[in-house]
């Protein structure tokens, strides 16, 4: 019974939508940090943006970091995420990222591996990532498919910032005998910054098969090594709150979602700075 139960639910990713965020499980945002401010991180530029928008990394520190995540979804093994990346400067202007993740159990799961790269260009950043997007159902064999992302942003200010992404912009097909796409996923934002210490972040997301979902998030340095979160989403209603972490070399984040109808979801991460240039 579980069987038909998970091999019924996870081949509808439209079905799944409304219960695990605005883009199924395909392009699931990554990162605790992310995830605590209600995953409005279009304007982000750290380690993560390898995996959340490209397109930031090349105004991110120039660094090289390892990172790596872990969401364990409404209780059950079968809706978790594993990730996994590296991040380092090419040049002066140029960033590269590979990311790597994993999500699902026995009888549905999908992986994902991915390589981007971000140029910034004066007060702009531009970044390409292409992908290798493969899933796997019990009983009915494995498919896979690349999959293009493209993402920048722009510091419009001293204190404002605008960041767009889309996701699967070459329109893939979860395979080639099928007519199903992958989900194509647009996401904006503007990201008010009046201090260090203080991040307030607005963004618009929309999948192509489902309503426009609004997130906010604000973040708040309340100790040089100690940061807050929260945030709050539509379609569906999400409450997120998060906390972070960052001794020397190492950051640590946590944050935990609440959705009104299917309870609390816990999310982690971990950044571990390699060298800095």
């Amino acid at each position: 019974m579980k069987r038909c139960f998970f091999l019924l639910l996870l081949q509808c990713p439209y079905i799944l939508a409304p219960a695990l965020g605005q883009n199924g499980t395909v392009s699931l945002p990554k990162g605790a940090r992310s995830t605590g401010m209600g995953h409005a991180h279009v304007t982000i530029s750290d380690a993560w943006a390898v995996f959340n928008n490209i397109g930031a990394l090349g105004m991110a520190p120039h660094q090289t970091q390892v990172i790596a995540g872990y969401d364990h979804r409404m209780g059950l093994d079968e809706l978790t995420t594993l990730v996994a990346g590296i991040t380092a400067p090419f040049r002066e202007s140029v960033a590269f990222g590979i990311g790597l993740s994993t999500y699902g159990g026995e009888l549905f799961n999908q992986q994902n591996i991915g390589m981007g790269i971000s140029n910034k260009m004066g007060i702009a950043s531009l970044g390409l990532k292409i992908n290798y997007f493969q899933t796997n159902i019990e009983g009915y064999g494995r498919q896979a498919a690349p999959v293009l992302e493209l993402g920048g942003t722009a510091q419009l200010g001293p204190h404002f910032f605008f960041g767009a992404h889309v996701y699967n912009f070459s329109r893939s097909r979860l395979s080639k005998i099928t007519s199903d796409y992958l989900p194509t996923v647009i996401k904006t934002g503007i990201s008010y910054r009046p201090s260090e210490n203080l991040m307030v972040n607005v963004e618009s997301e929309k999948e192509i098969l489902l309503p426009a979902q609004f997130k906010t998030g604000i973040e708040y340095n309340v100790h040089k090594a100690l940061w807050t979160r929260t945030g709050i989403n539509t379609q569906p209603n999400h409450l997120f709150f998060g906390i972070g972490f960052k001794p020397q070399k190492y950051q640590f984040d946590y944050a935990l979602s609440r959705h009104f109808t299917l309870g609390f979801t816990h999310h982690f991460s971990f950044n571990y700075l390699l060298s800095e240039n």
